[in-house]
């Protein structure tokens, strides 16, 4: 076992970020990889022009490679912002006005997962009030990315780097999974599993692989600290890749690293050329 079982995908939203939007699914494929994700590319607008959402798909259609991954509108990120979805207000409603344009263009590709980004704790505001509007939000998105035959993924984040954001542990983000599939009864909402994420919250990974692979329907990567590549920090990742195998996860893996002082393209050192193409 090892790097060369897994299905990796390439996060276009923080590699490759020194190339326009438009450039980067065909720098993907330059570096061998046939799959890719996305954070919701258009940080002010839910809602864009349809000509953008056009130019973006012939885009990752002409480079050859598949969009397995897309955040709902999320606000500024990178950013201030980790989401919209429970922020009363103007935020909710730019959520609920990009639930269906996200869905319809991740089915228009194919993609599989829609992620939704939980949004910070907001000052003055009841949390209860906020939960609650998050789980409305949360079924409305589970029902639309049912509707292409998708899953939606709930992802946990890090204290540290996201202190007012309140799913920062794998047992919250996994309550908040089954709070919505038993709202919703569709059973499609899984766990995100950002290793990178849970090792900087200090978790034990092989026991939160243990027990939530089950739940699991995507997992990312970077190595900790830096959130950089593998081998630039101390995660065992290749191990841990493994333990997640082990336990019954046959999903794509999402390279979500930061490059550092190079190319992006020169980032995959760890990873050998002839293995990238997801199989």
């Amino acid at each position: 076992m090892g790097f060369a079982d897994q299905r990796f995908n390439v996060n276009l939203s923080i590699l490759f970020t020194e190339l326009p939007l438009l450039e980067r699914p065909a720098a993907a494929a330059a570096a061998g990889f046939t799959a890719v994700e996305l954070w919701w590319p258009w940080v002010d607008s839910p809602t864009p022009e349809q000509s953008e959402l056009d130019a973006l798909k012939k885009a990752i259609e002409d480079a050859g490679v598949r969009l397995t991954g897309l955040n709902f509108y999320a606000g500024r990120l990178p950013g201030p912002d980790r989401g919209a979805l429970s922020i009363p207000g103007e935020e909710s409603e730019r959520f609920r006005a990009n639930i269906d344009v996200a869905a319809d263009f991740a089915g228009s590709l194919g993609c599989g997962a829609l992620n939704a980004l939980y949004g910070n704790r907001v000052e003055g505001v009841d949390p209860a009030e906020q939960d609650a509007l998050a789980l409305e939000n949360l079924v409305l998105a589970a029902r639309a990315a049912d509707r292409i035959g998708a899953i939606l993924l709930v992802e946990t984040l890090n204290r540290p780097e996201s202190p007012l954001y309140p799913l920062v542990t794998a047992p919250a983000g996994v309550d908040i999974v089954d709070q919505v599939n038993r709202a919703t009864g569709l059973g499609n909402a899984r766990f995100l599993m950002d290793l990178y994420h849970l090792s900087m919250n200090g978790e034990d990974l092989p026991q939160v692989i243990a027990a939530y692979a089950d739940r699991t329907g995507h997992v990312q990567i970077a190595d900790n600290p830096g959130r950089g590549a593998p081998g630039t920090g101390t995660l065992p990742l290749e191990e841990l890749l493994d333990e997640l195998a082990k336990a019954g996860y046959e999903g794509w893996v999402g390279l979500e690293y930061k490059p550092g002082d190079r190319p992006s393209a020169e980032a995959f050192d760890w990873l050998p050329a002839d293995v990238r193409a997801a199989r």
